[in-house]
């Protein structure tokens, strides 16, 4: 059976698998559907069209598939989904979508989400991503996989930060940020690539250089923009081993809207 506790309220319409943990004094609203082997620690309020799936940790205090922070939202029925393995921790705040801008907040796979965070409307997270305490997202931000956020850090919206970035300790975030980059401050500024964490996730020698090249032609060479893509796109042909790496910064930039970050 579903392991409920009895103070827990949980509506009869909601969808919780039966190996789904809920805590004391927690409330799940009717349109939620829980995948196997998720825990809802004491005192969350899970509420909206909300689709949570497996093996997820949500501690206690959270607000979950809230109305969006919106003041154009009028009740429509826009959803959140948060995929596998994630781990929620305290006082976090993730609302619903909006429908001017798809209605759908998500959350992707194996994320680490500190104390305090707050997921806008329309937000796309992806997967293996680290927020530490106080990160605020505003509506439609866009994190790559494998973004690492600094605590006290707020993010502007319509903000996209690349795959492998990481942002530092109490910065504001109003640019969008290229893959590989490490940023912070206020104002925000580029401070090298993030050396660090590509070597723990297993980046090469070849795949580092590369990410270091395109590091010195964003920002060490004067280039212009266009000029700089098209040096990064040419990484592919020295180093087959980047191509992807070049690939997807080049991605990136094409559909930066917000200007990046220097």
């Amino acid at each position: 059976m579903t392991q409920i506790h009895p103070t827990a309220i949980v509506d009869p319409a909601a969808q919780l698998d039966s190996s789904v943990s809920v805590g004391p004094y927690s409330v799940i609203g009717p349109k939620v559907r829980i995948g196997a082997g998720t825990t809802i620690g004491p005192h969350c309020v899970i509420d909206g069209r909300t689709t949570i799936g497996r093996d997820n940790h949500f501690f206690q205090f959270g607000s979950i598939g809230a109305q969006p922070q919106d003041k154009k939202y009028a009740g429509e029925d826009t959803e959140l989904v948060i995929g596998d393995r994630n781990t929620v921790r305290e006082f976090c705040t993730f609302n619903l979508g909006v429908p001017q801008a798809g209605g759908v907040t998500r959350i992707g796979d194996d994320n680490w989400i500190m104390a305090y965070t707050h997921v806008a409307h329309d937000c796309l997270i992806g997967n293996h991503t680290t927020l530490a305490n106080n990160t605020t997202l505003a509506g439609h931000v866009v994190l790559g996989d494998w973004v690492t956020v600094g605590g006290l850090t707020g993010i502007h919206q319509f903000v996209k930060i690349g795959a492998h970035a990481m942002i530092g300790f109490a910065s504001a975030v109003a640019q969008d940020v290229p893959p590989f980059m490490l940023v912070d401050g206020n104002p925000l500024a580029v401070r090298g690539f993030n050396a660090v964490g590509l070597k723990r996730r297993g980046f090469g020698p070849k795949r580092l250089a590369a990410v270091k090249q395109m590091h010195r032609l964003l920002y060490r060479e004067g280039r212009t923009l266009d000029d700089a893509r098209a040096a990064i796109r040419a990484l592919a042909d020295a180093s087959p081993e980047a191509a992807p790496d070049s690939a997807l910064m080049d991605a990136f930039l094409a559909d930066a809207t917000r200007g990046i970050a220097r």
